[in-house]
C-alpha cells in the first residue's frame, strides 16, 4: 500500500507542474506568440479543444471530460493489478494519471487545454503540446517498456527450463 502512495505523490507532482506551467504560460504568453527556445524547439501558445493532435474536438468538453474520466478509471484499475515488481510500468501508470488529471483540469475550468510546446523546422512542424501530454506519452513509453522487460525476462525463464529437461 505504500507503495501506492509514492505513486500517487508522483502523479500529485506532474499534475502541479503541469497547471503551474500552464499558469505561467497564460499570464505570460499572448495567445499564438512564439518564443523560440532552440533553432527547433519553442514555446507557442494555443488552446486545444480536442484531444491528441485536437482529435475529438467537436465532441466537446463535457464528453471529453467524461472521456478522460473513463481512462483515469481504466488507468487505475490497471495500475493496481500490476505486480509490486513492476516499477516501470507503475510509474508509467502515475504518470499518464497525472498527465489526464492535468488536462481535465483545464477543460473542466476553461473548456479546453492550454498546449505550449513545438518542435519544428523551417518546413515541418509537430502538433503542439504541453506538459501534461508529454508526461501521458512518457508515461505510455514506461508501459510498453515493463511489458518488453517482463516478455523477456518470462521468455529467458522458459528457455531455461526447456534446456534443463534436456
Amino acid at each position: 500500500m505504500r507503495s501506492f502512495l509514492v505513486y500517487g505523490l508522483i502523479a500529485a507532482f506532474a499534475v502541479l507542474l503541469d497547471q503551474v506551467v500552464k499558469e505561467w504560460v497564460e499570464i505570460d504568453m499572448a495567445m499564438y506568440q512564439q518564443v523560440d527556445l532552440l533553432p527547433f524547439f519553442s514555446l507557442f501558445r494555443t488552446n486545444n479543444t480536442g484531444i491528441a493532435f485536437s482529435m475529438f474536438s467537436t465532441l466537446g468538453a463535457p464528453a471529453l471530460v467524461a472521456l478522460t474520466l473513463g481512462v483515469v478509471a481504466l488507468v487505475l484499475y490497471l495500475s493496481w493489478r500490476t505486480a509490486p515488481h513492476q516499477t516501470a510500468a507503475r510509474l508509467g501508470f502515475a504518470l499518464i494519471i497525472g498527465g489526464a488529471i492535468g488536462n481535465l483540469i483545464d477543460r473542466v475550468t476553461l473548456g479546453h487545454v492550454i498546449d505550449y510546446f513545438l518542435f519544428h523546422t523551417p518546413t515541418w512542424s509537430f502538433a503542439v503540446f504541453n506538459l501534461a501530454d508529454a508526461f501521458i506519452t512518457i508515461g505510455a513509453g514506461l508501459v510498453v517498456l515493463q511489458e518488453v522487460l517482463d516478455w523477456r525476462r518470462d521468455k529467458g525463464t522458459v528457455k531455461t527450463a526447456s534446456d534443463q529437461d534436456s
